[in-house]
């Protein structure tokens, strides 16, 4: 009697902690990669997870797993550490946590890929060119020499997901036009641009080359010459006004 009760209990604590209660009031966690969701082939990555005060666990799922992938302990987020990024790792996880008030909802989606060590990168261009004014449109270009059927833009140091583009016809040269407009500072920066098959859709080629992108706000501009030409007009004017003085001066000295 004593052995199937111990069973049943650790029965029921297993299907516990694989299978969450369903969602109730408590907000979804927040989950983000840090140094971003592009990761080169065998580098370190950490994936953060950060729900509200009194979170007792989170845990962390890869789409595809039976189970949560990690478990962490209590605080009020939690880090999941991949030491050497390959393929096996790269893909879309969600996190979660358990509060005194339940469990909470899954959070967003974050999808991981992992680069290709060696060959394959295509090439990046700015059209008209990588100096734009705010305010207009500026096409980035990825570019192959070897097929892809899709393509991603992804702008260093940023935490957002690439950008991507899947080419539905299969004839047509192996490149995709990446659209920004209309542009403004959020936009500038250095971007990258990479390739990849639906086979494997989290595993990407080698970057391109960085093409910086910058933004130029020709109101600020504008306004700080206005300011320049003020400002020198109020010191002419004030030159004029002493060389008055001086000329008034000298004749009333001479009169004497």
């Amino acid at each position: 009697m004593t052995s199937t009760l111990t069973a049943l209990l650790c029965l029921g604590l297993s299907v516990g902690l694989r299978t969450p209660v369903q969602a109730g009031p408590l907000p979804k966690p927040t989950l983000w990669a840090e140094p971003g969701p592009v990761i080169p082939w065998k580098r370190p990555v950490t994936i953060w997870c950060q729900g509200t005060p009194g979170a007792e666990r989170y845990l962390l799922e890869k789409e595809g797993s039976p189970a949560p992938w990690k478990i962490q302990e209590p605080g009020v987020k939690a880090s999941f550490s991949i030491t050497h990024m390959t393929e096996r790792d790269a893909g879309r996880y969600r996190c979660y946590y358990l509060s005194p008030a339940g469990w909470s909802e899954r959070s967003d989606p974050l999808e991981l890929v992992v680069t290709e060590r060696v060959g394959g990168a295509p090439s990046l261009s700015a059209q008209p060119k990588p100096s734009v004014p705010w305010g207009a449109t500026v096409t980035l270009q990825c570019e192959a020499e070897i097929w892809f059927d899709t393509f991603h833009l992804h702008r260093e140091g940023s935490l957002d997901p690439p950008q991507h583009l899947r080419l539905q016809d299969t004839s047509a040269p192996s490149q995709a036009n990446f659209t920004l407009s209309p542009v403004t500072s959020g936009h500038q920066g250095t971007y990258r641009c990479y390739g990849s098959n639906s086979t494997s859709p989290y595993l990407l080629s080698q970057p391109s080359d960085p093409l910086e992108l910058v933004v130029s706000d020709y109101t600020v501009e504008n306004l700080i010459r206005i300011g320049v030409a003020g400002l020198v007009l109020v010191v002419l004017g004030v030159l004029l006004f002493q060389a008055r003085n001086d000329t008034r001066r000298t004749h009333d000295a001479a009169r004497m």
